[in-house]
């Protein structure tokens, strides 16, 4: 977010929408937090234009399409000098199997959410892919048994200041 933005009670309500309905019309948008729709409209893009509102996704449910593993892979490397780090992000980020990168600190340099078809092309992607990136040292993985919790929102009901 570029820090010289401040948002009012009305930028929070209209995130707090947003969040909750991507879908919403500009119209029903103004209505819920209270304005009228062109400075409605105005403030969606200024939000959209200094990067709070990153873009809009529907959410799939990954195993009706097929993706019925969830994999975490928790990767070290060889280097941790910045360079390296870029190569490999760049490389993580033109697999399709991956879907979330984490650098971390502590005894991993990477935390990677994977998804697959079946535990066949998991194991695939690990030895014939992830493990095959130069600098990499180490590789766990972890599968997942369920999902008891996925929130990708951000909880702004804690955030939404009381007044303007």
């Amino acid at each position: 977010m570029n820090k010289s933005m401040t948002l009012d009670a009305v930028d929070w309500r209209i995130l707090t929408e947003l969040q909750s309905d991507g879908r919403i019309t500009n119209v029903e948008l103004a209505r819920r937090v209270g304005i009228s729709p062109p400075p409605c409209l105005r403030r969606v893009r200024a939000l959209e234009k200094a990067g709070v509102i990153k873009g809009y996704r529907t959410v799939l449910d990954q195993k009706q399409l097929g993706f019925d593993v969830t994999m975490f892979a928790m990767v070290g490397l060889n280097s941790q000098a910045e360079a390296d780090l870029i190569a490999f992000e760049e490389r993580v980020d033109a697999l399709p199997v991956v879907r979330e990168c984490y650098m971390l600190s502590g005894e991993v340099d990477f935390l990677l959410k994977c998804v697959a078809p079946d535990l066949a092309t998991a194991q695939d992607f690990v030895i014939n892919e992830l493990t095959s990136l130069p600098n990499v040292d180490s590789v766990k993985t972890t599968l997942t048994l369920r999902q008891s919790k996925a929130e990708p929102d951000i909880p702004l009901s804690d955030e939404v200041p009381v007044e303007a």
